[in-house]
């Protein structure tokens, strides 16, 4: 909720001004260079944080911010700074991989809701209804309580959690695209149904669901983190960053860097991708 309350005023002075320069446009840059540094950990986190993430250090234990630990220590004597950058590994992951599910899943639903109507309409509407009535973060927790805490039934059960709305924004476009005249065109000619579907309603409905994709990915990396911190997350050697939140905890009054930092960092990870998003789908419209 803060992410949103903090990007809802971001929007306010978007079309702003400083020296010719739009405030949009700097928060764009700023959010993507963040967001560049989070793929740069995914990928190699070595190259910004070498050293061994899991190195147990008892003899310093909860240290304080410091010139040898940036971030501080945690309760195993871990550097905080370390296991923000191999812990994005997870974090990212879960958020690309689940929004890509999602994406897929929803857009192939939205398709065949809006494009053949009736009663293929009616029963996904109804499907889909059941869905939005339950609240993400709800969903999620059901599947990977059933599934289980591993790092796939994560990925699984947060895309599970979005396959609602983009089937949502799919289904609202094609209703509109499907009526267009290239449309009516195509199937004067003979073409085929699939044909039709996926060459011309498709890839003219399909630039909002991207635009969607985008802030979806933010949204699945604060669902993650959520069910992480509820423990639910996969046991890996590396916590990611809702594991780390919540593993501070006890030690909030005495070590207030190991939660705090994890909890910025997941904050302005979310906002990055929120404000990217809304650059990129007023880009679109």
């Amino acid at each position: 909720m803060s992410a949103g309350l903090l990007t809802a005023g971001v929007r306010r002075v978007r079309g702003l001004g400083l020296g010719g320069i739009k405030v949009g446009n700097t928060l764009a840059i700023l959010s993507a260079a963040w967001l560049a540094l989070t793929v740069v950990a995914l990928i190699v986190p070595d190259l910004l944080a070498p050293g061994d993430p899991t190195k147990l250090r008892p003899t310093m234990v909860l240290q304080p911010p410091s010139a040898e630990n940036l971030l501080g220590t945690e309760q195993y004597g871990r550097s905080v700074y370390l296991l923000l950058i191999h812990g994005a590994r997870t974090a990212m992951l879960v958020g690309f991989a689940s929004t890509a599910i999602a994406l897929v899943i929803g857009s192939l639903i939205g398709l065949l809701a809006g494009y053949f109507g009736g009663w293929v309409d009616a029963v996904i509407g109804r499907l889909l209804d059941i869905l939005m009535s339950i609240p993400g973060v709800l969903l999620a927790l059901l599947v990977t309580a059933s599934a289980g805490s591993s790092l796939t039934s994560l990925i699984f059960s947060v895309g599970i959690a979005f396959v609602a709305g983009f089937a949502r924004v799919m289904r609202g476009q094609v209703l509109t695209t499907r009526e267009r005249v290239y449309v009516d065109a195509a199937r004067s000619v003979g073409f085929s149904g699939p044909r039709i579907l996926f060459r011309h309603v498709l890839p003219n409905a399909f630039a909002p669901v991207l635009g969607l994709a985008t802030v979806a990915v933010g949204e699945a990396i604060l669902v993650a983190s959520a069910l992480s911190f509820l423990g639910l997350g996969p046991l890996l050697d590396v916590p990611d960053w809702g594991q780390m939140l919540a593993a501070g905890q006890p030690f909030l009054l005495q070590a207030w860097w190991v939660s705090t930092f994890a909890g910025i960092t997941i904050s302005v990870t979310v906002v990055a991708v929120s404000l990217l998003g809304d650059w990129l789908k007023e880009r679109f419209d």
